[in-house]
């Protein structure tokens, strides 16, 4: 029997379209990567920084980097900033989602499609491109495009009455979307999972908003126990922070539309942190890049890096599509990297090397060697899945030794990388843009675990906060309830440090985020990777001790800090 050829071109979302063809190498994020208003590159680190996506037939491997993509790309098609059409090379679904809720709810479709190598390297070349009655037609070729077919799925008896609307017009809508997606994937069928994870809460842009009051307004109803990200305001304090009246409601009516279709009001980015975490192979249906990359690769969970509206929809039905990482076969390692380090090194190393071995690794799951005989804690790990899924579209990472399958052996043909000294010197330099001077100190992205509250405050030493540098921790309601409880918080407060909930630093905004704070340090390499671009802000990185020397002194070091001189 002769192998199932994979078709030249697929297309997911159809509409017809045409313009300019712009390629990318590398894949994009487009929350923290593309401006939600204008369609422009606003990622600081990628190489078509200042790039125009707008009525373009824009190219790329597959996107990358964070879930809410898909809100960013469904605002741009509702204000028509978004590209004419999204051309992928490999398997891709934060982009691809965002196009069909902006078709199927909305009426603004973006098309989507799927190409096979030779067509997407010719396609590259062209100047222009358009997609028109199904066809793909550039520099003299015409390329037929077909489209994903959901009868093949093995659906279930209960999978087809939902349907076909036996449970409403919404619980329907959730069902064709997830075929639809499942189809895409590659999925047979679906699975079912036992917990959600909401990412779309946060008021980036009024999509969110208009996608969650819609699908309220429709009867939404989530079945499954279902936690909620972090929000863009304190939702019990924000009167009282000067936050305009408008943006404040605004943020509050995104979160509580999800809380009244049955979610828990957890409010934050860090759900494993919660005392109900996830068990060794439980598969579950998460959104949010660090959740999911911290879910699989720490605790040995299962879920694929869902996109943002898509964890809605797995969470009215308790269904997902069972396909990717949910198959064991697909959580081989498909590179590996060495990693030689330093003789001495802080903290600081975890964030760096998790951005280091995303970007050796943009689309397939490392296997990390060369930590073995070291010791990271469950906060160095977090903030190595953190950054890792900055700049990677896997939805996973194995470090040998220290996660559950870093055992596994990659595949035969996997790819070798390492990372060293020099690399790891380069980033620093990267990531540590600004001058000496630190406006503010910015904690807690990922929210900080109740370990990071306390070192934070033991690194401080009975010191307090310069008084022109402020310092902020964002955290998520049951860390500060334990905090509190603890005299963490108190201790904290005394230092002049401010502890806030349910936001944080992917959604802050002025004038929460201090208005006059020009240079920002963190100790986040997600956050050192997406500041610049969400704020405008110059960049400061370190470890949890040298920013809390910073938030005492108003200055952080120059150069290279110690352990990396020395390398």
């Amino acid at each position: 029997m002769s192998a199932i050829r994979e078709p030249e071109a697929v297309l997911f979302v159809a509409h017809d379209a045409s313009g300019p063809v712009i390629a990318f190498s590398e894949g994009l994020s487009f929350w923290g990567g593309v401006d939600p208003d204008t369609g422009t590159i606003i990622d600081a680190h990628h190489s078509s920084h200042g790039a125009h996506l707008a009525g373009r037939i824009v190219l790329m491997p597959t996107s990358r980097g964070s879930c809410s993509g898909s809100g960013v790309l469904l605002q741009l098609a509702r204000n028509g900033q978004a590209p004419a059409a999204l051309v992928f090379r490999e398997h891709e679904d934060i982009l691809t989602l965002g196009a069909m809720i902006a078709d199927r709810l909305f009426g603004k479709p973006v098309a989507v499609l799927r190409a096979a190598p030779k067509i997407y390297d010719a396609l590259a070349r062209a100047e222009t491109a358009e997609i028109a009655d199904g066809v793909l037609a550039f520099a003299g070729q015409r390329i037929p495009l077909q489209t994903p077919d959901v009868r093949i799925l093995d659906l279930s008896s209960a999978d087809e009455a939902v349907l076909n609307g036996q449970q409403g017009h919404a619980q329907k809508t959730a069902m064709e979307v997830l075929c639809l997606m499942a189809t895409a994937q590659g999925a047979s069928s679906l699975k079912d999972v036992t917990r959600g994870h909401i990412d779309g809460c946060i008021l980036a842009h009024d999509a969110n908003l208009a996608f969650a009051e819609t699908m309220r307004e429709m009867g939404a109803s989530i079945t499954i126990p279902t936690t909620i990200n972090a929000i863009s305001v304190d939702r019990e304090n924000w009167q009282a922070q000067g936050v305009p009246a408008d943006f404040g409601q605004k943020a509050s009516r995104l979160a509580d539309a999800y809380v009244a279709m049955g979610a828990r009001p957890t409010f934050t980015c860090a759900p494993y942190l919660l005392d109900d975490a996830p068990e060794e192979d439980e598969a579950i249906g998460w959104s949010e890049s660090n959740a999911v990359i911290y879910a699989n690769s720490v605790l040995g969970a299962r879920t694929q890096k869902h996109p943002d509206y898509l964890d809605l929809f797995i969470a009215m039905t308790g269904r997902a599509p069972n396909t990717g990482v949910y198959l064991a076969e697909n959580r081989i390692p498909d590179c590996e990297i060495r990693v030689d380090l330093p003789k001495r090194f802080d903290d600081a190393i975890w964030p760096m090397l998790g951005w280091l071995a995303g970007e050796r690794s943009p689309n397939g799951i490392p296997l990390l060697t060369g930590l073995e005989e070291e010791a990271p804690t469950p906060d160095d790990l977090k903030a190595l899945c953190a950054a890792f899924g900055t700049m990677s579209g896997a939805p996973m990472l194995h470090v040998r030794g220290h996660t559950p399958e870093g055992h596994l052996q990659p595949r035969a043909n996997a790819s070798q990388h390492s990372i060293g000294p020099s690399d790891l010197k380069s980033l620093w330099r990267q990531f540590n843009t600004a001058g000496s001077q630190v406006d503010l100190v910015a904690i807690g992205s990922p929210h900080a675990s109740l370990h990071e509250c306390r070192a934070f405050a033991a690194a401080l030493a009975g010191r307090s906060c310069s008084q022109t540098t402020q310092t902020i921790i964002t955290v998520g309601r049951s860390v500060l309830a334990a905090a509190t409880e603890d005299g963490t918080v108190e201790t904290l407060k005394r230092a002049n440090v401010q502890i806030i909930p349910d936001l944080c630093w992917c959604s802050i905004t002025e004038p929460v985020f201090p208005q006059t704070a020009s240079v920002v340090m963190t100790n986040s390499g997600k956050y050192a990777h997406y500041a610049h671009g969400l704020t405008g802000r110059s960049v400061r990185f370190g470890s949890l001790a040298a920013c809390a020397d910073a938030a005492v002194r108003g200055v952080a070091p120059e150069g290279l800090p110690p352990w990396l001189l020395d390398a």
